[in-house]
């Protein structure tokens, strides 16, 4: 099957053609004709398969054929956890438009508002947005969102997990009642349905992998070590196997800095980036890192969010994340769209029940390997790990984002938009939306599913 097959336009096929893709994925060839239809989305996927292109393409299409011409009139929201994420989305909603008469912006925190100010001020067809600075806009009475005829929520499971709730629900009350609602989320959780079940008006529903589940072109392994040689370890895999973009996940933005400037003094380039680096910093990291001539980037989890880098060939735990989950969401940074890659997880003492966890989640054994000069001495204790996810941020307000260390699951919620104190939790009942109760069950697209 081909791009044009799905019914999108020539001018959108032929961008599809110049980024290099020719075949759509199997979550695109069944999200681009639902979204076509207009009816509202529920879609899971896991990380790297796609999903970008399976909703930016199909609202591209039906902006196209009825695009206005008004100043301000913002048409299609979507909605991004992180500024990275977002400014990735935006991209390749430019690329892919770059033969349409569609225009479109990024919003998110961390950066002056007047020059989004001044954007908004001429016509934006697409507006790809964090939370947090959308609401400052709106606030300001700088953004007009009455026009919104396609909202699509991305990574709508981090969201939750980094307590933009109630962001959210702020947002939805801003937005007409009749319009297309998208709900894209790598993991399928029980709450994430929960949160569909209020926002979704009988919605499609697409699932083209097991939930949770790992790309099976990423070869995961795990290294056993000592707690205090995790860094020494590291080095030597990077330079045994001369490894080159390598993107290195810490659990906090303090261990991130300590890691990449350990690495430095080596002689191995490196970089950290998280939510209490400057914007400009994160940019030049990640624009290093993309380019090849850094050789290590050292990331929180949610600062990690939108490193979306063809073919990037190894990933590695560093430490292991405290919610399973995110063991799903790191290695997806690898493997995409098809490729080949590598993940390694420097496991100590203290990490035995995470790994257990991960291993529960996604149903498989890790192989343990032990490098010579490196075993784990056995009379060392397992020393506690902070319970729960660590405080988020990443995409709205001010300067912060990206993960923090320590705090427990209920505490680390609510602390997404660095600077303020909105008190973010998982949805409980019904979720935010307006639709009418008992109208939104989902209908279960009868398109095949590719093998």
């Amino acid at each position: 099957m081909s791009f044009s097959e799905l019914g999108l336009s020539e001018a959108i096929v032929r961008a599809v053609r110049e980024r290099g893709y020719d075949t759509p994925t199997p979550i695109q060839r069944q999200a681009i004709p639902a979204v076509l239809e207009g009816g509202d989305l529920l879609a899971g996927a896991q990380t790297g398969t796609g999903k970008t292109a399976g909703f930016t393409l199909p609202i591209l299409q039906r902006l196209s054929e009825t695009a206005p011409r008004k100043r301000g009139a913002v048409r299609a929201l979507i909605l991004a956890p992180t500024r990275e994420l977002a400014a990735q989305v935006e991209e390749s909603v430019r690329l892919y438009s770059q033969h349409l008469d569609i225009t479109s912006m990024v919003m998110f925190g961390g950066v002056g508002m007047q020059p989004q100010v001044d954007r908004l001020k001429k016509r934006v067809d697409i507006l790809v947005a964090c939370p947090g600075r959308l609401l400052d806009h709106a606030g300001q009475g700088t953004v007009d969102l009455s026009n919104i005829e396609i909202l699509v929520l991305d990574e709508a499971d981090r969201m939750l997990d980094m307590g933009f709730i109630h962001d959210i629900r702020k947002v939805l009350k801003l937005l007409p009642a009749q319009r297309q609602n998208l709900l894209f989320s790598a993991t399928f959780s029980d709450e994430i349905k929960t949160l569909a079940d209020g926002l979704l008006n009988r919605p499609a529903l697409i699932e083209v992998a097991r939930r949770n589940a790992t790309a099976d072109t990423v070869a995961q392994k795990v290294y056993r070590v000592d707690r205090e040689r995790k860094r020494e370890l590291l080095a030597e895999l990077i330079t045994r196997h001369n490894w080159y973009q390598v993107l290195v996940f810490t659990r906090t933005k303090h261990g991130a800095n300590r890691l990449a400037e350990q690495l430095s003094k080596q002689g191995i380039s490196a970089l950290a980036i998280h939510g209490n680096k400057s914007q400009s910093a994160r940019t030049r990291a990640l624009a290093e890192f993309k380019a090849g001539s850094l050789q290590v980037l050292v990331a929180t989890d949610i600062a990690a969010r939108g490193i979306d880098i063809s073919e990037l060939p190894h990933v590695v735990n560093f430490e292991l994340p405290n919610v399973a989950e995110d063991y799903v969401h790191r290695i997806g940074r690898t493997g995409r769209a098809g490729a080949e890659g590598e993940a390694v997880s420097l496991v100590c003492v203290d990490e035995d029940k995470l790994l257990a966890g991960i291993e529960k989640l996604i149903k498989r054994r890790l192989p343990v390997e032990i490098l010579p000069g490196f075993e784990p001495d056995p009379r060392i204790k397992p020393e506690p790990i902070p319970n729960g996810r660590q405080q988020r941020g990443g995409g709205g307000r001010g300067n912060g984002g990206g993960s923090g260390g320590g705090q427990s699951r209920g505490q680390g919620r609510g602390q997404g938009r660095s600077g303020n104190s909105s008190q973010g939790q998982r949805p409980q009942g019904s979720a935010p939306g307006g639709n009418k109760p008992g109208n939104n069950r989902p209908r279960r697209r009868r398109t095949p599913q590719p093998a």
